[in-house]
């Protein structure tokens, strides 16, 4: 099986967790696309009454045109289930999110969330998180300050770049920079710090949020809960 194979593995067994009469919070990035396309079908199929809240304009575009009822987090007073990805999740269920430049928005449903379920490909499991690059959302007014506090920090920043060069823009017209760091020792730590820093609006480290996880592996789904670990 190809990784896209395992990403849809993982989101058609995820979404078996959704119950009637909720309010499912809807992720974003290429593994949450497959898993909306199988909510709306157990929707279809079953009548399911459900309220979707998405973390990106792609994914409530996407959800809408499939038949799913939608509301923004500010029309809903919880959310009882959010299913989303991860760029990369540890052996105590701590993970990196932000590879779509929406971990803002991503986290702001996920803390107002009951309970949160990530869907993962094998290849997002590590020993400990940091191999992918940590993403930062600044505003961009002083942006260079950040950068160059980041730097002094030895976090080796960079800025995410379009294809032709230009700063990548999210949602809230926010600039992304991603810290190159290679290994984590300290993720509580240095999730601390980097809430205290002015001008990053939210940092990419998801940590004890998730109680749920679903990967695809070769074998077919397989389904990890946190006081297992």
């Amino acid at each position: 099986m190809n990784q896209d194979e395992l990403k849809r593995v993982a989101a058609e067994r995820s979404v078996e967790f959704v119950q009637d009469h909720t309010i499912v919070g809807l992720g974003t990035g290429s593994t949450v696309m497959h898993m909306v396309r199988a909510l709306a079908k157990r929707v279809k199929d079953e009548n399911l009454d459900i309220i979707g809240v998405a973390t990106s304009s792609r994914t409530r575009k996407q959800a809408e045109e499939l038949g799913i009822t939608m509301k923004g987090i500010d029309e809903v007073d919880h959310v009882d289930l959010t299913i989303d990805g991860a760029d990369e999740v540890d052996k105590n269920f701590q993970g990196i999110k932000g590879g779509g430049a929406a971990h803002a928005f991503e986290k702001i449903v996920a803390t107002s969330s009951t309970h949160n379920l990530w869907i993962v490909d094998e290849s997002k499991l590590v020993d400990r998180i940091g191999g992918f690059p940590l993403p930062l959302e600044v505003i961009p007014y002083g942006s260079t300050k950040v950068f160059q506090r980041l730097e002094n920090e030895d976090l080796h920043p960079k800025f995410r770049k379009d294809d032709q060069g230009q700063n990548i823009i999210t949602h809230s017209g926010n600039y992304i920079i991603d810290l190159h760091l290679g290994l984590i020792n300290h993720p509580h730590l240095l999730a601390n710090w980097l809430s205290e820093q002015v001008g990053i609006l939210e940092h990419g480290l998801f940590l004890d949020t998730v109680d749920t996880i679903v990967v695809g592996t070769a074998e077919g789904p397989k389904v990890l809960y946190s006081h297992s670990i």
